[in-house]
């Protein structure tokens, strides 16, 4: 395959044009501050709780306070006596209106969940299940009555453990399931125990991946109006995906698509906690419907803890084969994770644990590989997707297990990665899993880190200061990013979660254009980003262009904001109705100056002769012609100024990026405490379309990732109920303890589209925990000790070193 890679210093523009979308382009790959940021800072943003609509009430919900319970009766005279009480409900009577919903997917073979409800029924399976709810006037009316609800209920034992969930002896949380087995599946390619048997080094870890939340800024919310009147659905929701939302309502309800509207305004952050449709969505619109009048549920941060998804949650027993000159030979990985009582509904809770799969061992040229999966339930909140979507924990294993290795054969480790990782001259090509590969850049990558981070000085300084008692340790992580996927992710399982995107690109008469998608802004910049595909798609300055996102009523159909898609898909889809619309501009301008269309081009906001640049006609003066003196225009000519176009990924399941992370941190022996020094990452996402907000994207994400690695657990008991559920007690990065992150590129365009656009939204996350984690194995390596339990705690930097037990 053509390749076409180009260096790519943060700031930068780039140092030779990459398959131009337009002879006028000034915005596609410059740093250009996104969109609509002076709107946010400074307040005037409008999010699902500053939204009253008339008639408007509150709902709050009474939620399990134990793992299992059964449901004996409710109690509610007391809350309905309470001022402004207008309904309280519970599982029964919601179920007269929802239907229940089991989430499994096809092609994840023997899948199995029970059937869910919007209120729980008999049963409540986890801390933070909704039984009941209070709905009145005010929100404060409604957590008044609350406490007026009295429940009934006999704790049930609970199985906690995912170690234990398969035992004999460990309670049944569904008995009609038969076990507590979700999802297993095994992957065995080549001659693994043959490889293993005659490998000169086996080295061998288990690891432990605590689970962790998403904390967004912006609790989940919604507003459900149920208008009897059209007997039509509007729900203002905070969420990534409108049009999976309107399907799922529309299922769940028996309600035609054409009767609901979702519309997503500004979104306070996501990260996959916000892709889910949750037991309290339903039941709001429930409630909204039996209501006839809007109702508001916004969750507050403690019950956040327990009744958003949680993730990562995993006990693996992994090892590598290597021989003596550093070649790595294969992989063999058992991987065991915990997901609450229920697979989250549409998009199922085995995702994270088959992608452990697919990735483990991705970046390598290795032949043989092992894996085993068992997903099974546990009475604990349910987890499902959440950013990186398993890639942090697949290359955590990978990136330890490589490290590890070196350190047994005595080789350095940036090197056994520089001998290892597929040839950058190899694609495209197939991953050891099965997954395809179309162009990758890990070589260059690899080189570009190596120079970024001045490796031989830094170990250098490293060498020099453990003579003096200072322990510093150097970790690297090579990543590989699945992005832009295909319907292969969600379509070819049945689940109705749309691959494409539409735009639509309009003129407007004054001669400014409007974009509008389905893909949302989330806080990433993405309305930013089709401001300037848009502006040099058409040929306009950017300050002329309005995006609208987020309302199915206006937007094209499309999946929304996940699997790092918005770019590659969302992007390629506003390029193509752009350059539409361009054509169609260049048509109408060829009718009124009795010109060859072939003469014309589209440049900063006017019609100009294509050969000398000279001004001919603004734009919006064929606006105005257009749209208001078409008396002036040919009787059989139609300005079609107007323009929708879709786009889907169809030549690869998912297309993949690439890059790589290093991480330089200080470990005091005495204390257990990891200090962070540096962190650095080469990224390839393809065609940088900003590089400001790519580098933003990828700090953040790295920072989310250290949050995983260093500080973020989510804490439960031996009876299944979190101990440390509220920002006092659960532990996130805060700035002041991150380390400076610089950020360098590669770029690789794709070439299934005009763009040439990946990812880039969860690479950070992916590859920090693994990078963070092996500096700090590093750091402790003269003591011949390690860690491989995330989160990495002072604690257990001291367990490991026989400090503490």
């Amino acid at each position: 395959m053509k390749r076409d890679t180009v260096n790519l210093e943060p700031g930068v523009d780039l140092t030779r044009p990459l398959t131009p979308v337009n002879d006028d382009q000034r915005y596609i790959g410059a740093s250009v501050p996104r969109g609509g940021i002076e709107r946010l800072t400074q307040g005037l943003g409008q999010y699902v709780d500053d939204i009253e609509l008339p008639r408007m009430a509150h709902v709050v919900y009474w939620r399990s306070p134990v793992a299992h319970m059964r449901i004996n009766s409710v109690n509610a005279d007391f809350a309905r006596a309470m001022p402004g009480v207008l309904l309280v409900a519970d599982g029964k009577d919601l179920a007269k209106v929802c239907k229940p919903w089991v989430a499994t997917l096809g092609h994840l073979a023997g899948m199995k969940s029970a059937p869910q409800y919007a209120l729980a029924l008999d049963r409540a399976c986890w801390q933070g299940e909704p039984v009941v709810a209070v709905v009145a006037e005010t929100r404060a009316q409604a957590e008044d009555a609350l406490a007026y609800i009295q429940v009934d209920w006999e704790e049930l034992p609970a199985a906690t453990d995912m170690r234990t969930a398969l035992d004999p002896a460990t309670p049944l949380i569904h008995p009609e399931l038969g076990d507590n087995l979700c999802f297993t599946r095994t992957l065995d390619v080549g001659q693994v125990d043959e490889t293993f048997a005659n490998a000169d080094v086996v080295a061998d870890i288990e690891f432990e991946f605590g689970r962790h939340t998403g904390v967004t800024l912006e609790p989940r919310a919604q507003i459900a109006h149920w208008s009897p009147a059209d007997r039509r659905l509007t729900v203002y929701h905070s969420c990534q995906a409108p049009h999976m939302m309107q399907d799922l309502y529309g299922r769940q309800f028996d309600l035609p698509a054409s009767a609901i509207r979702v519309v997503c305004k500004d979104v306070g952050g996501s990260f996959g906690i916000k892709v889910h449709a949750y037991p309290d969505d339903f039941a709001t619109v429930a409630l909204s419907i039996l209501l006839g009048r809007p109702v508001k549920f916004v969750a507050d941060r403690l019950e956040s803890f327990t009744s958003d998804i949680h993730a990562r949650h995993h006990h693996i027993k992994a090892r590598i084969a290597v021989n003596r000159d550093g070649e790595i030979l294969g992989f063999d990985m058992d991987d065991l994770t915990g997901i609450g009582p229920y697979s989250m509904f549409p998009r199922t809770s085995a995702i994270e644990g088959n992608q452990v799969v697919n990735l483990v061992g991705g970046p390598y040229k290795h032949k043989h590989y092992r894996a085993k999966l068992n997903v099974v339930f546990q009475n604990k909140t349910p987890t499902c997707q959440y950013r990186g979507v398993g890639h942090p924990i697949a290359c955590a294993v990978t990136e330890a297990l490589v490290d590890l290795a070196a350190q047994k054969i005595g080789m350095d480790p940036l090197l056994i990665r520089e001998l290892n990782v597929i040839p950058d001259d190899a694609y495209p090509t197939a991953g050891i899993s099965g997954i395809k590969l179309e162009i990758l850049s890990h070589e260059a990558s690899l080189k570009k880190l190596r120079e970024l981070m001045d490796y031989d000085a830094l170990r250098a300084e490293q060498a020099a200061l453990r003579k003096q008692g200072i322990h510093r340790g150097i970790g690297f992580a090579t990543v590989i990013e699945l992005t832009n996927p295909s319907a292969a992710f969600y379509g070819v399982g049945g689940a109705r979660i749309a691959s494409q995107d539409g735009a639509t690109v309009r003129l407007d008469p004054e001669g400014h254009i409007t974009v509008l998608i389905g893909v949302g802004e989330q806080g990433q910049g993405t309305e930013g980003i089709y401001q300037q595909i848009a502006a040099d798609a058409v040929g306009v300055d950017i300050t002329k262009v309005r995006v609208v996102t987020g309302d199915t009523d206006a937007t094209p159909y499309g999946g929304g904001t996940w699997a790092s898609r918005g770019a590659g898909i969302g992007g390629e889809a506003v390029l193509l109705a752009g350059q539409a619309l361009r054509e169609n501009i260049v048509k109408v301008a060829a009718i009124i100056l009795k010109r060859e269309g072939s003469t014309l081009a589209v440049r900063r906001d006017r019609i100009v002769d294509a050969a000398t640049g000279e001004e001919l006609l603004p734009l919006a003066e064929l606006g105005r012609i257009a749209y208001f003196r078409s008396d002036t225009l040919p009787a059989e000519f139609t300005p079609e100024l107007m323009v929708t176009r879709h786009y889907a990924q169809r030549d690869f399941p998912f297309i993949f990026t690439n890059g790589v992370q290093a991480s330089y941190v200080e470990v005091d022996p005495d204390t257990g405490f990891v200090k962070l020094l540096k962190h650095w990452a080469v990224e390839d996402c393809g065609r940088v379309l900003n590089p400001m907000l790519v580098d933003e994207q990828m700090r953040g994400a790295i920072v989310q990732g250290i949050g995983g690695a260093l500080l973020e657990e989510c804490l439960f008991d031996d009876s299944g109920l979190m101990v440390n559920a509220s920002m006092a007690d659960y532990l996130v990065p805060m700035s002041a303890e991150m380390p400076d992150i610089e950020v360098a590129h590669i770029q690789t365009p794709t070439a299934t589209s005009k763009l040439g656009a990946k990812g880039a939204g969860e690479a950070g996350t992916a590859g920090a925990p693994a990078a963070v984690m092996n500096a700090i194995n590093d750091a402790i390596a003269p003591f011949d000790a390690h860690v491989f339990s995330q989160p990495i705690t002072p604690q257990k930097v001291l367990r490991a070193l026989g400090k503490v037990r």
